[in-house]
């Protein structure tokens, strides 16, 4: 029989602790009122309780698992993203680089998600594909948010919203607020750069379109100093840029491999679809300037 009263108790209680190693003085306070302190602020009990399979197939929770840290890593993304071009607007440059170089970090995990999904077989997806009828990661309203601010925009891309009145209406109030990329073009021009007006004064509910003499206007950037803040905000952009084409390459060849040249849940044709949207382009100056350098 074990003597535990010569055992350290936990401070909240007279119960002695686990190991007889660890320090009173040093222990955790371990017992609460309710929720741990730490899950009323991270939310894990909520978090762990949304993974709700409607199948038997072991590989139903990888997918959910998987989709659902897709669409935190979204949250952050947009968030850095909005809280960089909110910093152009306002001339902060530093402010800017950081929250870019936050969002590049990000990305970077959410890219590196597609892995637990991306080693599924036909079989494997097949076994629970029915069960999600026609959920598609298209009608994602963070990754719709994403592609705003891109300058990716269309009022036709919100249908899949448009029964949904708070996420409508958060899509249609950044419809009209300017990209991130449009964010830095202006920057450019008040920084003495030849960003021409009708950029600036473009309409910007429709999808951006390259411009000559922003391609030029970049181009005294690259050729200029290579020690330019202008420059770096120029490869931070490119490096957002990249991140976005790698994860749309990663996402077609998941799902090439997942289900081949099958449709897709939402109705789209599948494969064919996500390669049509593989090539719409991201900062495309900053990709055509590289030739005239």
């Amino acid at each position: 029989m074990t003597d535990t009263t010569s055992l350290p108790c936990d401070p909240g209680t007279d119960e002695p602790l686990d190991d007889p190693l660890d320090d009173p003085l040093d222990a955790p306070v371990v017992t609460f009122q309710g929720k741990t302190p730490y899950d009323e602020y991270v939310h894990a009990s909520v978090l762990s309780s949304l993974q709700q399979p409607l199948t038997d197939s072991p590989d139903e929770m990888t997918f959910l698992v998987t989709t659902q840290v897709m669409e935190l890593w979204l949250t952050l993304v947009v968030h850095e993203w909005k809280a960089a071009r909110d910093a152009l607007s306002k001339d902060d440059h530093e402010g800017a680089m950081d929250a870019l170089r936050r969002s590049i970090s990000a990305h970077r995990a959410l890219n590196d998600s597609f892995g637990p999904i991306a080693r599924m077989t036909p079989a494997q997806f097949n076994s629970f594909r029915e069960a999600f009828g026609e959920a598609s990661g298209f009608q994602s309203a963070q990754y719709r948010h994403m592609e705003f601010l891109l300058g990716d925009k269309s009022r036709s891309l919100m249908n899949p919203q448009r029964a949904d009145p708070r996420a409508y209406a958060a899509l249609e109030e950044l419809l009209y607020e300017p990209s991130l990329y449009d964010a830095a073009l202006a920057y450019l021009h008040r920084r003495g750069l030849p960003v021409p007006e009708r950029v600036l004064e473009r309409d910007l509910t429709v999808a951006y379109e390259a411009d000559p003499d922003v391609e030029e206007a970049w181009r005294g950037i690259y050729a200029g100093p290579q020690n330019d803040p202008l420059l770096a905000l120029g490869e931070a952009l490119t490096d957002v840029a990249e991140l976005v084409l790698r994860w749309r390459g990663d996402h077609l060849l998941a799902t090439r491999r997942a289900m081949g040249a099958k449709s897709g849940s939402g109705g789209s044709s599948g494969v064919a679809w996500l390669e049509k949207r593989n090539t719409r382009a991201v900062f495309p100056e900053l990709w055509t300037v590289r030739g005239l350098v």
